[in-house]
């Protein structure tokens, strides 16, 4: 489970990408597809590393969002001199703790004594804790009785919150996710805090035909949110509660809209530096 991608040779592509939102979520979900294992939100868009010996001529040809009619996507690239990743990666990670009650860190820190501690490895993965939306998503959970539910996390990234959802009493937690990295390092860390309710399964919203759930997380974007919150619904038992995060405060009507139509209702919401994470309840 060691991170082995010491010295290993990368490419960087610096993407300028006008409107950035939601079209930034969008590009590193297909570059991910493609082989790119890492990404840094820029004032200007995002920068993408492939392994060298992955990168050619036709790299981006299956990513269509860069042709896409709804945004202006530019690229330069480079590459990136040798490095030792584990290094870099150990000196940019910091623990967080939420509420003085949940800590998310990596294997290198010292435990703090909190409540509840997650250890996790994220390498290329989303959802270490310090993305806004991570960290509200785990204040919601903090504030949830989950005893003897059965919890979906969709898009779990590196299953930070499915983790968590156990450790607060979930019955069963299935743990989604359509990005192959993401799935096998949510394997790895479900692994390493021994969190054996939580079933990690690679796919999309099709993986939850005649499945049902009490209690659901779905923290993706707004447009894969908007797209299958129909679907979130057929599988959300009534009375059941679902998180919402990953959109912006201008997005938060859309959603409530689109909830009414599937009956779900719109409870409560945090917010952290103009990002949403909204709890429904289904009727």
């Amino acid at each position: 489970m060691e991170n082995n991608t010491t010295n290993l040779l990368y490419v960087e592509y610096d993407f300028k990408v006008s409107p950035q939102q939601p079209w930034n979520d969008v590009l590193m979900a297909q570059l991910g597809k493609v082989g790119f294992e890492s990404f840094i939100e820029t004032d200007h868009g995002v920068k993408a590393y492939i392994l060298q010996s992955q990168d050619s001529d036709k790299v981006l040809e299956g990513v269509s969002i860069i042709k896409n009619d709804l945004c202006d996507i530019a690229f330069a690239k480079a590459d990136v001199p040798p490095t030792n990743w584990n290094a870099e990666w150990e000196k940019n990670f910091d623990p967080i703790v939420v509420n003085n009650r949940c800590e998310v860190r990596a294997p290198f820190h010292q435990a703090s004594g909190v409540e509840y501690d997650i250890v996790i490895e994220p390498k290329m993965s989303f959802g270490t804790g310090h993305h806004q939306t991570t960290h509200m998503m785990i204040e919601h959970l903090l504030n949830e009785d989950l005893n003897d539910l059965d919890v979906l996390d969709m898009g779990s990234g590196t299953g930070v919150l499915a983790i968590l959802a156990q450790m607060r009493g979930a019955k069963n937690v299935d743990a989604i996710d359509i990005d192959t990295w993401c799935y096998e390092n949510a394997l790895e860390n479900v692994e390493r805090n021994n969190a054996d309710k939580v079933n990690v399964i690679l796919g999309g919203a099709e993986q939850l035909d005649g499945r049902s759930y009490d209690f659901i997380i779905a923290n993706i974007n707004r447009n894969i949110l908007l797209q299958d919150i129909p679907v979130y619904s057929n599988s959300l038992k009534s009375g059941g509660v679902i998180l919402f995060s990953g959109f912006y405060k201008e997005d938060l009507e859309h959603i409530k809209n689109k909830c009414n139509e599937t009956g779900i209702h719109y409870d409560s919401n945090l917010t952290r530096d103009n990002w949403i994470a909204a709890k429904m309840i289904k009727n």
